[in-house]
């Protein structure tokens, strides 16, 4: 079994590899994510763009270093009414967002993009996911955002956690909000790079 490389410092993808019991290790990229922010509008793009240049950096760091492997990285941000919503910097910043998102539906895009260190065989994908969440008052908000689960996230939450409280429905993948849509990997792998993860313990 080929090694797999998690390029991405995020605990909920890691934690989601952890949960399908892969053996994997995890590479952090260095990505001006600002630059692209300010260049792409399109939020699929955008998220697919990301998650190539962080796939790409990986690939050179880790050809660098003579490994051998099949790296994954990601990028996920929130979307509602035409506006495009990454992590909040601070407790103010993630009120406001979550003050947007209480009571109404948003979509959650994560773009994936999957190389390996020896070819050049490239698949950049992605998946969208619906979220509705409960109404939510100020105080509810600000007792959310006293967890400190909002620092790091998209769109201020993370659904696996306290989140799940105040989410009413999901429309798609639900490992998808976590940070990963796991059936597509699953796929792309299985398709693209001859690897079953269910073969991987």
């Amino acid at each position: 079994m080929k090694n797999i490389v998690l390029a991405s410092k995020s605990i909920d993808r890691n934690l989601l590899f952890k949960l399908a019991k892969l053996n994997f290790e995890v590479v952090i990229t260095i990505v001006d994510e600002d630059k692209y922010k300010g260049q792409i509008s399109n939020p699929i793009e955008l998220v697919k763009k990301l998650a190539e240049e962080k796939v790409l950096n990986a690939k050179e760091s880790l050809n660098k270093e003579g490994k051998n492997a099949i790296i994954i990285a990601a990028d996920t941000i929130v979307y509602i009414n035409g506006e495009i919503i990454g992590k909040a910097k601070n407790e103010e910043q993630a009120f406001q967002i979550l003050k947007k998102l209480a009571g109404k539906t948003h979509n959650l895009l994560t773009g994936f993009a999957i190389t390996e260190t020896d070819i050049s065989k490239l698949i950049v994908d992605y998946d969208i996911t619906s979220v509705k969440f409960l109404p939510l008052s100020e105080d509810d908000i600000w007792e959310y955002i006293n967890s400190e689960e909002w620092i790091g996230r998209a769109g201020a939450y993370s659904i696996r956690e306290k989140a799940s409280l105040f989410t009413e429905s999901i429309q798609g993948s639900s490992s998808n909000v976590i940070g990963l849509p796991m059936h597509k990997i699953y796929a792309v792998l299985k398709n693209e790079f001859a690897m079953n993860l269910l073969q991987n313990f």
